[in-house]
């Protein structure tokens, strides 16, 4: 306490802390960015293991041998689809009562705030389908869940008659101690989520749908699977859920532990897992994997139906079939035998999954990065921004402490203002207007979107993208607005306090979004930090602005795409990449309202609003 009561020994460490300000910033940021790249090399990641005891062992024996009558099945679900134009619900009805099965549905229908002109529709209907396997050996207290989502664009016929001769090899076995609902729903994943909510008896989207009449037990772990055809080459796993969320690493693992026992490969985001982990080669081609899955993670989508299930603390993958040019192929068999072994471990569980990882990075299916091991290299990163606020708060607040210059130095020294010179006045109005700018780009642009094709030939959808880029580019004229309300009386220095309450600002938004999403997290916090760092209203203000233009989120969002597609190997064009952005707009505040994705309020209610007082600071007169 000596050292800071002392004004003597005060005014030497802030001479410390301005004079090596920007050398730890510089070297803090990049210890963070080489944190992150290192994490897809060893010793930072490490091997999978199970931790859940109940499903340390594969000693189960897969006796599914149903492929032909799945076949069959898928066959005669696409006839019925195709004559019907919609999911056959009276045949799937009559297909489950015939396997025993107790069998219910569920319609819904849900009104868009626009038009999702992805999938070409508005106002949505239909109807899902859902059989329950009483468990005979305990009571209905817990289940697990199968689901195939059927939507417009994809019938998943393979996937359905999988399903059904999965749910007849089960009736069967007298074992099950978990109720096993057999879930088929319509138009992607706005049937799973009517289906949940109602199975939840809550209303956390505004869907209208029947009450369901047949309930099983508390849901512990679900499947979603997608096939394209018949025989699979490969599958691949999905575990980005809603909002960054993540299943527990045990199901992952047990999954990835029955394809390596039945000889099936098994990828993640399409990338093949690297064999060898000591040359550069491996950890190099498990960074793109991990680079693909925290693009993923951060765009808070769910990547499939249990991206929603996630959000009721039920663990989830979704399962896609491949079927690509590789040498070997396997058959329905095999991808049911998979899922026999998985579904018989889940239903040895005493308790739900919580012994594993909830927070995690992969840079491939056999390897993982801890919660523990990738969190300071955000925490390198957001520590620039602490380090440029306690310079700021220095210089506002210690009068005559500066930089130390060299002994015989002449010239005067660049004089300090006082702290009580600097008003807080000058503050309220670029705060308030940044903000009221960010509750528009939240609320205009859904509200507006019929004005908007009143008088503009353009339809809905590209009715609220165009309000959305044209309030972002208003933002823009904030620092004239605002010079208009500040009185002539404010102080020279008030950008520095106004700076000061920006990098709090961000330093608190993206750290509480890092504790949550670290992919959206690091991402905003590696092209936000160095323009934030850098922004003063002297030097080079245009540099200054178009480093502030490149780094602000919506052009992270369109660099995030570019380097998607490139980590795909599907490069875009500029054409291209700018009608995906456009279409990212779209459905980033499509889903806000659909299924509850916090991406879009984060960026309008919080970064936008902060990004714009850094604005204001470049321009202050």
């Amino acid at each position: 306490m000596g050292l800071l009561s002392d004004p003597v020994r005060r005014r030497a460490l802030a001479r410390l802390v301005l004079r090596l300000n920007a050398p730890l910033c510089v070297l803090s940021y990049a210890a963070g960015v080489a944190w992150f790249l290192a994490l897809a090399f060893p010793p930072l990641t490490q091997r999978t293991y199970m931790s859940e005891n109940a499903m340390g062992s594969t000693m189960v024996e897969e006796q599914f041998a149903g492929g032909d009558r799945a076949r069959g099945l898928a066959r005669d679900f696409a006839a019925h689809r195709r004559k019907s134009g919609a999911l056959p619900v009276a045949w799937l009805e009559r297909t489950m009562r015939s396997v025993g099965l107790e069998v219910y549905t569920q319609s819904f229908s849900r009104r868009l705030p626009f038009p999702d002109e992805t999938h070409e529709r508005y106002m949505v209907s239909g109807t899902n389908v859902y059989g329950i396997l009483r468990a005979p050996r305990a009571a209905s207290t817990e289940s697990l869940v199968l689901t195939v989502p059927c939507g417009p664009d994809s019938t998943n016929s393979q996937a359905v008659g999988l399903l059904l001769a999965l749910a007849a090899h089960f009736r069967g076995q007298i074992y099950w101690a978990k109720d096993i609902i057999f879930l088929v729903t319509e138009q992607d994943l706005l049937g799973t989520e009517a289906w949940l909510e109602a199975y939840h008896d809550v209303n956390v989207t505004g869907m209208q749908s029947s009450p369901l009449q047949g309930r099983a037990g508390a849901i512990q772990a679900a499947v979603a699977l997608e096939l394209s055809s018949d025989v699979v080459t490969s599958l691949d796993v999905a575990v980005e859920g809603l909002n960054g969320q993540l299943p527990n690493l045990d199901l992952l693992n047990l999954f990835q532990t029955f394809c390596q026992k039945g000889g099936l490969l098994c990828t993640l985001q399409g990338k093949l897992q690297p064999q060898d982990w000591t040359s550069v080669d491996g950890p190099l081609q498990g960074l793109q994997t991990l680079l693909l899955m925290v693009l993923q993670q951060a765009s808070g989508r769910p990547h499939g139906p249990h991206g929603l299930f996630l959000r009721y603390r039920v663990e989830a993958l979704t399962i896609r079939g491949i079927n690509s040019f590789r040498q070997y192929k396997y058959d329905l068999v095999a991808v049911g035998k998979a899922l026999e072994g998985v579904f018989r471990k889940l239903n040895h569980l005493l308790e739900r999954l919580h012994q594993s990882f909830f927070f995690y990075l992969l840079p491939a299916l056999s390897r993982f990065v801890s919660i523990g091991l990738y969190m300071p290299a955000a925490g390198f990163l957001l520590l620039v921004l602490g380090l440029k606020a306690l310079e700021l708060w220095m210089q506002l607040h210690e009068a005559g402490v500066g930089p130390e210059e060299p002994r015989g130095a002449t010239g005067p020294s660049p004089p300090v203002l006082p702290a009580q010179s600097v008003g807080l006045a000058s503050l309220v109005a670029p705060l308030l207007i940044s903000q009221a700018m960010g509750l528009a780009l939240y609320i205009l642009p859904v509200l507006s979107q019929h004005v908007a094709t009143q008088h503009f030939p353009v339809a809905e959808a590209e009715a609220v993208v165009l309000t959305l880029l044209a309030i972002y580019a208003a933002g823009l004229a904030l620092p004239h607005s605002t010079q208009r309300v500040v009185s002539a009386q404010a102080p020279d220095r008030g950008w520095m306090a106004l700076k000061l309450v920006a990098l709090i600002y961000l330093a608190l938004q993206l750290a509480c979004i890092t504790l949550t999403n670290f992919s959206l997290g690091f991402l905003l916090a590696a092209t936000m930090v160095p323009a934030a760092a850098l922004t003063t209203p002297s030097g080079p203000r245009p540099v200054y602005a178009a480093l502030l233009v490149l780094t602000s989120p919506a052009a992270t969002l369109l660099g995030s795409l570019f380097l998607w597609r490139e980590l795909q190997e599907a490069p875009l064009s500029l054409a291209e990449g700018w009608q995906l952005f456009l279409a990212a707009l779209a459905q980033g505040v499509l889903e806000h309202h659909t299924y509850g994705a916090l991406l879009f309020p984060l960026l309008a209610l919080g970064l936008y609003p902060c990004w714009l007082l850094f604005w204001n600071v470049l321009f202050w007169k």
